[in-house]
């Protein structure tokens, strides 16, 4: 029996990592739950679970470009998780895209290829963005120099 894809994207249609580990879901036959995370954010019990799985720390997944990073001084180490979290809540903006929940786990999709490990193979060839070969015609995932 094959094995059953429900797969959940925290996006942001504005990025373009974000819309290749997209594309390249539904490249391998699977429309994914796309949660735009700026306007429907993983709550905090839902974030950390999801970094658990995915085995990062808070601070691995927030954003500094374009977001109020240092304006509120998360550059300084001695934060706590608890006090990251607290700024992801207060600014989602913070949260780095695109997470993805696949039965095979949990990812940062940065770069966007991340996300082929985990789901079926790809149904043929994808061509970032920027014009990258990811993915050949047969579906095999293309080596990287």
């Amino acid at each position: 029996m094959p094995e059953a894809f429900d797969v959940v994207i925290y996006h942001n249609p504005a990025c373009g990592t974000s819309r290749n580990t997209l594309a390249m879901i539904r490249n391998a036959g699977i429309e994914p739950h796309v949660i735009e995370y700026l306007k429907t954010p993983p709550n905090r019990a839902l974030l950390e679970r999801m970094l658990a799985r995915a085995g990062l720390s808070v601070r691995a997944v927030l954003r500094e470009k374009g977001t109020p990073y240092v304006e509120l001084g998360l550059d300084d180490s001695g934060f706590t998780d608890a006090q990251l979290l607290n700024a992801v809540e207060a600014h989602p903006v913070l949260l780095n895209r695109p997470l993805v929940v696949s039965p095979r786990g949990v990812r940062l999709c940065r770069p966007s290829e991340v996300v082929l490990d985990l789901l079926p193979p790809q149904q043929g060839a994808f061509v970032k963005e920027n014009g990258e070969r990811v993915v050949d015609t047969q579906g095999r995932r293309v080596a990287t120099a």
